[in-house]
């Protein structure tokens, strides 16, 4: 019974997940409508990124030192902050024609998302022990098809960017009352916590751990840069090649096809080992890093299929970091260690968005993205580190 139970959970939390996660890249799904009718520069159209992003930072950085994931209820805290996503996002779509206001209302964004995405990580892991990656790897695919709809619904309907924001909007509430009233927590349940500042750093204590959220880092060094401006790279190397692909649903596809990677890597790494399949898909990822800005202006075939393959691999290892934190961090505290992980990753994000564009004026598109290959590669150094110690046994039943 409990086993049927858990697939119906992890249904449940996956929608809830693609729904909230739509708000991410709502706005930069629009970019070009909004660069031409605000009249945006580099900096403007970048902040409309990198404000979800301190949004969701600040969120995080508040939830660990309170504990928010371990101390209160995570069902009712995923709810209550998918509900104000969706506010002030569907605010953007119907009050909004300045920067400054829009630029206010995605930091709220990102503030809300920080109660939406660490919580879930944790309820999936109450309802699976065995096969925790392989779940939590569908709620991460979830959560990249989430933030590849909004290009999706740009694409392939031609709506004004206005729709478009609220079909995001009406997403993550149908989200919010998904958890409300179907999603519960599972036996598995972690020990109650009181709230303890000092549990925002113990993840860091741990040496298996704190390799892990190296790992993490390397990894997000990259993603987010890549989501950010793959559908920008896409548009301008389309427009120069002539060719009549639509960039809007080719970025759909590109974002959107992380999810079966995500799956496939969750399954993976329940069977071969965490560590082996993380070294493996950052591997793949950095080399399509270095590799895709050769492809730029050329033909769209190549472009699109090596976007595809970095797609894949960029978010492959995302739910893998997770898992281990789940497995290496105190048990009363995996929330409060979820969302200091993520605080810290995401905060590297905004210097990789913020470069890109700064490298593309200073050496086009052809080696811009080049740069995001540190991350990998740190990361690749990280989790060799925690494969040889003691404490990767404890991730997976034992698989390293």
């Amino acid at each position: 019974m409990v086993t049927g139970h858990r697939w119906r959970q992890l249904a449940f939390l996956s929608f809830a997940e693609l729904g909230a996660l739509s708000l991410w890249f709502s706005a930069s799904a629009v970019l070009p409508a909004l660069t031409s009718e605000w009249s945006l520069g580099d900096a403007g159209r970048a902040g409309l990124t990198l404000a979800v992003q301190l949004g969701f930072i600040a969120g995080t950085l508040v939830s660990a030192i309170f504990n928010l994931p371990d101390v209160w209820s995570t069902r009712r805290l995923m709810a209550a902050s998918t509900l104000a996503g969706a506010l002030a996002n569907a605010a953007v779509a119907l009050w909004v024609d300045t920067l400054t206001p829009a630029l206010v209302l995605r930091f709220v964004t990102g503030l809300a998302m920080a109660g939406a995405y660490p919580p879930a990580m944790k309820i999936m892991a109450t309802w699976f022990r065995e096969g925790r990656g392989l779940a939590i790897g569908v709620i991460v695919g979830a959560l990249t098809v989430g933030s590849a709809t909004p290009h999706l619904i740009r694409g392939a309907t031609g709506v004004h960017w206005r729709v478009t924001l609220l079909a995001a909007s009406a997403l993550a509430l149908a989200a919010s009352v998904v958890v409300v009233g179907l999603v519960r927590e599972g036996p598995h349940a972690f020990p109650s916590a009181r709230f303890d500042a000092r549990m925002a750093l113990a993840v860091f204590r741990e040496r298996g751990a704190r390799l892990a959220c190296f790992g993490y880092f390397g990894h997000m060094w990259e993603l987010y840069a890549m989501w950010a401006w793959i559908g920008v790279f896409l548009a301008e190397s389309f427009a120069r090649s002539g060719t009549s692909l639509n960039p809007a649903a080719a970025t759909f596809a590109v974002i959107a096809i992380g999810a079966l990677g995500c799956y496939g890597a969750g399954a993976g790494a329940d069977r071969w080992g965490r560590t082996t399949l993380t070294m493996a898909a950052m591997a793949v990822s950095g080399a399509c890093a270095a590799l895709i800005g050769l492809t730029f202006g050329g033909v769209p075939a190549l472009t699109l299929a090596v976007a595809l393959v970095w797609g894949v691999s960029v978010v492959a290892d995302s739910a893998q970091f997770s898992t281990a934190i789940t497995e290496l961090s105190p048990p009363a505290y995996v929330g409060t260690a979820l969302t200091t992980q993520t605080c810290v990753g995401f905060s590297i994000t905004l210097f990789s968005i913020w470069l890109i564009p700064l490298a593309v004026r200073a050496v086009g598109w052809r080696w811009a993205f080049a740069l995001l290959t540190v991350g990998p590669v740190l990361g690749v150094i990280a989790m060799g580190r925690l494969r040889a110690l003691p404490e990767a046994r404890r991730m997976a039943g034992g698989r390293r």
